[in-house]
């Protein structure tokens, strides 16, 4: 009984196995040699540049937006529950792109009791919007007025270069509301400050 012999790989396999590796390997460096030729052809013979050297980066980066002169109109009003006289304290501005400026609003409390408001702020066009940041300004916050009290509430802006070139004149508008929740807390914590201490 003789016994069974494992027969060996072919030798035409093995050289075939050889022949793909190195077809494979072959076509990996062509392939990842044909992008440095795409760049050259492109920046050689096209004329296109397809990266930024550090220095072209900066260069963009620090190339100036050509600044403009528009017009910032204000506006401001309170909703009718709220006893207060609310207006700007200039009706319009002549400002340049890119360059902060100031501009003030007076409110008034015509109550006899303290008062928390809000104001909600507006632009007009809405397209413009997202050009007009305010930097510092009454609304981020709550404000609240003793009765009688006046004063004056700054906004601090700046309009974006890039405001599109057929806007010319942005109008800022506040409306202030009164935040009735704080009022009644202010109220209430008013009222026990003034209450007399018991005997």
């Amino acid at each position: 009984m003789s016994a069974e012999m494992t027969p060996d790989a072919p030798p035409g396999s093995t050289r075939g196995i050889g022949k793909l590796v190195l077809v494979i390997a072959v076509a990996f460096l062509v392939t990842f040699s044909l992008v440095p030729f795409y760049r050259i052809a492109c920046e050689k013979v096209l004329g296109v540049r397809l990266t930024k050297g550090p220095n072209q980066v900066a260069a963009v980066a620090a190339a100036p937006v050509a600044s403009r002169w528009v017009t910032v109109q204000f506006d401001g009003r309170v909703n009718s529950k709220l006893s207060w006289d609310f207006a700007p304290n200039q009706l319009q501005m002549r400002v340049e792109t890119g360059k902060p400026y100031s501009a003030t609003y007076r409110a008034h409390n015509n109550s006899n009791h303290v008062v928390v408001g809000n104001a909600v702020p507006s632009i007009a066009p809405a397209q413009g919007s997202k050009y007009f940041a305010k930097t510092e300004c009454f609304c981020f916050t709550e404000q609240k007025m003793q009765p009688g009290e006046t004063r004056d509430m700054p906004v601090r802006f700046v309009v974006d270069p890039a405001l599109p070139s057929d806007i010319d004149v942005l109008t800022l508008s506040y409306t202030f509301y009164q935040n009735d929740t704080l009022t009644e807390r202010a109220l209430a914590a008013g009222a026990t400050t003034a209450a007399p201490a018991a005997p």
